[in-house]
């Protein structure tokens, strides 16, 4: 789809210490829409994959985990690894499941693992721009890039690095480093490094390839590949990433931002993330009890009824994508997103401060370096908010009439 920018200054606002995961004030309702703000707030700015919590209610016990209260008791999991904290158990189980599912090379690679994928970004920015030089290295992303991006990379204010904004106006000389999102967050769109130049490194962040996504194309083989526990099994609560790295120098200066940063990882963490890791490996060989499988028929239905919502207005649109081959399945699939990137074809400004009025709380488009008639929304929450969703979106419909549709979106 073409790409729409902001023909603003790019001037980053000053970092918010408020939490993204606070509850906003309920909007007020002004008389008028009495009928459509009178349920409860709708919260879908965030990726919460709870969406995902029947499978694993079916399970039962076998991914139950006992914990004595003498384990676990040391630091050190295996000093002469280049992750020392990484439990055995855990680095086996995701070298598993990325064999079974083919989205990413792990031979002879280094297993990293986090406290989310979030301090591993942390420590990748640390480990590619250490021990720093004249200047700060810039750190880009092509718009729509993931809304965190630039508050991450400066939260810091570390003299290493700092954001430089969208890779496509990307024209300052020196070193860089570009964040790829593949598929992107927020639009889905599978895409490659932008810039391209001999004195950039790349660092891909896969949090979303996996079957229940998109289609599994090709094993990806990057210098560094972060993944996240949260979009992958939907355990956000555990807090467990890992990166997938080539280069040793690299993987060492990770593990020695972690030790410094928290002492290593959690290993009860850990150990439950190896067990739900090895689980969802086993399950890939059966038939009903397939997590993937169940996640992608999930994702399939929640983007077809929201389609068939949208289809009743012109008012908004979502984008489309193109059936494509996946490995994994071993047949043809479309893409089904955690976010719809959903936009607004009408004289309405500001997408996400015209739905907070409706009490529907999406993250607007400015968040993304993007146009503000555009919103993301998550489509991982809970059967009972997604269906409130598109009950009260095709209210909104009925309420404002047909816009004006038009480009890539149906």
């Amino acid at each position: 789809m073409t790409t729409m920018t902001m023909k603003v200054a790019r001037e980053e606002p000053a970092v918010s210490h408020t939490s993204r995961y606070a509850l906003p004030t309920e909007p007020k309702d002004n008389g008028t829409r009495s009928n459509l703000c009178s349920g409860p707030l709708i919260l879908l700015s965030h990726g919460d994959p709870t969406g995902f919590k029947p499978f694993w209610r079916s399970v039962g016990d076998k991914c139950k985990v006992t914990i004595d209260s003498c384990d676990f008791m040391s630091y050190l999991t295996d000093v002469g690894k280049v992750c020392w904290f990484l439990e055995k158990e855990l680095e086996e189980a995701i070298r598993q499941l990325h064999r079974t599912v083919g989205n990413a090379a792990t031979d002879d690679r280094y297993i990293v693992v986090g406290t989310g994928s979030t301090q591993l970004f942390q420590a990748t920015l640390y480990a590619l721009t250490s021990p720093g030089g004249p200047e700060s290295v810039n750190v880009v992303s092509a718009v729509p890039y993931y809304s965190s991006y630039p508050e991450e990379t400066n939260f810091l204010r570390s003299a290493l690095y700092k954001w430089a904004g969208d890779a496509y106006t990307f024209d300052k000389e020196g070193p860089y480093l570009e964040l790829v999102t593949m598929p992107n967050n927020p639009d889905g769109q599978v895409r490659g490094p932008v810039v391209n130049r001999n004195d950039g490194k790349l660092i891909h962040d896969l949090a979303y390839y996996w079957p229940q996504y998109t289609p599994i194309t090709a094993q990806a083989d990057y210098d560094i590949m972060l993944f996240t526990f949260s979009k992958s099994t939907g355990h956000g609560g555990s807090r467990i990433g890992w990166a997938v790295v080539k280069d040793e120098d690299v993987a060492i200066k990770m593990t020695k931002y972690i030790e410094l940063n928290s002492i290593g990882v959690s290993r009860e963490s850990q150990h439950r993330a190896a067990k739900i890791l090895g689980a969802v490996s086993d399950s890939s060989q059966c038939i009903g009890a397939n997590f993937f499988q169940y996640g992608k028929s999930l994702m399939a239905e929640r983007w077809t009824k929201f389609r068939e919502v949208i289809s009743r207005s012109r008012l908004f649109s979502l984008p489309k994508y193109m059936e494509e081959y996946c490995q994994f399945s071993g047949e043809d699939t479309e893409p089904h997103p955690a976010f719809a990137w959903l936009k607004c074809n009408n004289d309405i400004e500001d997408l996400e401060i015209f739905l907070r009025r409706y009490k529907i709380m999406g993250r607007g488009g400015r968040l993304f370096g993007s146009d503000p008639k555009l919103v993301r929304v998550s489509m991982l929450g809970d059967e009972e908010t997604f269906n409130l969703f598109l009950e009260r979106l095709s209210s909104i419909q009925d309420t404002i009439g047909n816009g004006n549709g038009n480009g890539n979106y149906i």
